[in-house]
């Protein structure tokens, strides 16, 4: 029979994946207390970083309908979830990272996907959500611009010959 700190853990672990829009899991090893206080804050507050037992954690994903994140649950692991966007904290992990060459990144599961470590660095290079609305926006607009001018060219065309041949008939003289 389970032990009941055991089950409580599992069922923690199980209720972040369900509240978190995507989690993204690392591994630590090497990294001190300083450095994991650092990559929290880095992090921003829609991001949980939480140490964690690796069995535990992949009897909650299965529970919370996480299939195949067993690849990356070996080794001292580490995982964000996140709430929030995830763009945002793939690309904060993937900086500290960098300066940080303890830190590894193992992969994640967003959106219903399981990520490879490489889909978490392409992750990390979109642009957040309100530049790529602001650019489909732009897009949409200059569409519609190009639209209502081919609309109204012809008609303008045509008030441009009128106004011409008016002219014309006003600068020949009356026979």
């Amino acid at each position: 029979m389970a032990r009941p700190d055991k089950a409580a853990a599992v069922e923690e672990i199980k209720q972040q994946f369900e509240n978190s829009d995507a989690v993204l899991l690392t591994e630590y090893r090497g990294l001190t207390v300083a450095q994991m206080q650092d990559l929290r804050v880095s992090l921003g507050e829609n991001v949980s970083y939480a140490v964690v037992k690796n069995t535990l954690t992949a009897i909650a994903a299965k529970e919370a309908g996480i299939n195949d994140l067993d690849e990356f649950l070996n080794g001292p692991t580490a995982i964000a979830f996140i709430t929030g966007e995830p763009p945002e904290a793939a690309k904060a992990l993937r900086n500290f990272a960098k300066a940080n060459s303890q830190l590894v990144l193992k992969g994640g599961y967003w959106d219903g996907a399981v990520l490879s470590a490489e889909n978490v660095n392409k992750l990390a290079d979109l642009e957040p959500r309100e530049v790529l609305l602001a650019k489909a926006a732009g897009a949409m607009k200059a569409s519609l611009h190009q639209a209502a001018y081919l609309f109204t060219a012809p008609m303008v065309k045509a008030v441009r010959t009128v106004d011409a041949l008016r002219e014309e008939q006003d600068n020949t003289p009356a026979s």
